[in-house]
């Protein structure tokens, strides 16, 4: 008895005239289950680790199970996962091969060609923040700190590694006498202060990969009760992004075992000196004693 052959959706091909990987991806993004989702996110914001890490590599930079990657090839239309990265590379070429590179930025390596780990990590960096730079919108940055400034409370929501950065931007502010206040677990502190949220709260959700709950919660209450939002992500289809009025995208990627939050660090102290910026006589006497000589 004959088999039937199984019809497959079919797959993009830049090479057919049709979208690249990366805004096919974008464009089916809502029909993926949770976990194909964080594979879809993960390859639409590190498409030039995509087109060159095995699928074992890929499940474990976007948490998830290596048949997780090679089901989700298969749900676009591909036979496996070396077909989608053989797409992958095709994208990755025509948008970094250039002579110059991306927007005419360098492709020179910042080491030599025989790094050893230190090396690579800190070049990775050094890619993370001048992309990182390249991509934020300056019109976001000012409605920030317009944000920032104007903001009676600001409301900084972030947990497990983000609570760090949440800690520190509240530092910054308070420096600067702004009333800031962070959500960091769901303690009923943090709840309550979730619940105090109007339209005189800025709220800043802090997430990189899939965001947690608590964050994506304040979120969602914030848009509920009118309040301000500013997402700082590494994720152009996170929730959280979804979720604000203004978004800012940091790059993340990394040779390490864990996400790199270089270019994160570098965005939230560079808000804070935007703040101080605005007036710096004003600022300048209440820091004077917290600058280190």
């Amino acid at each position: 008895m004959k088999r039937t052959a199984t019809t497959t959706q079919a797959a993009p091909h830049e090479a057919h005239g049709h979208q690249t990987l990366s805004a096919y991806i974008q464009a089916r993004f809502d029909e993926f289950s949770r976990s194909q989702k964080d594979v879809a996110q993960y390859i639409v914001d590190h498409l030039d680790e995509v087109a060159f890490q095995t699928a074992e590599e890929l499940a474990r930079r976007a948490n998830t199970s290596s048949s997780t990657v090679v089901r989700f090839s298969q749900a676009l239309g591909f036979e496996g996962f070396p077909e989608l990265q053989d797409s992958a590379r095709q994208e990755y070429r025509r948008r970094y091969t250039a002579p110059e590179g991306p927007r005419g930025a360098s492709v020179e390596p910042l080491f030599s060609l025989d790094q050893n780990e230190f090396e690579t990590a800190i070049a990775s960096d050094h890619v993370n923040v001048e992309e990182t730079a390249r991509k934020v919108s300056r019109s976001d940055v000012q409605a920030t700190i317009d944000a920032i400034t104007s903001a009676e409370r600001v409301l900084i929501a972030g947990t497990d590694q983000m609570a760090f950065f949440a800690s520190y931007l509240r530092h910054l502010l308070m420096l600067l006498d702004l009333r800031a206040e962070i959500v960091a677990s769901p303690s009923q502190e943090a709840l309550s202060r979730l619940g105090r949220i109007d339209e005189n709260t800025l709220v800043i959700g802090l997430s990189a990969g899939r965001p947690h709950p608590l964050v994506v919660r304040a979120m969602k209450l914030a848009r509920h009760r009118k309040a301000r939002t500013v997402a700082i992500t590494d994720a152009t289809l996170s929730e959280v992004a979804k979720l604000a009025s203004i978004r800012l995208y940091y790059s993340s990627n990394s040779p390490a075992y864990v996400r790199s939050h270089t270019a994160l660090l570098s965005i939230i102290q560079a808000l804070a000196y935007g703040v101080y910026a605005r007036d710096t006589q004003q600022y300048q006497e209440r820091i004077k004693a917290f600058r280190l000589k």
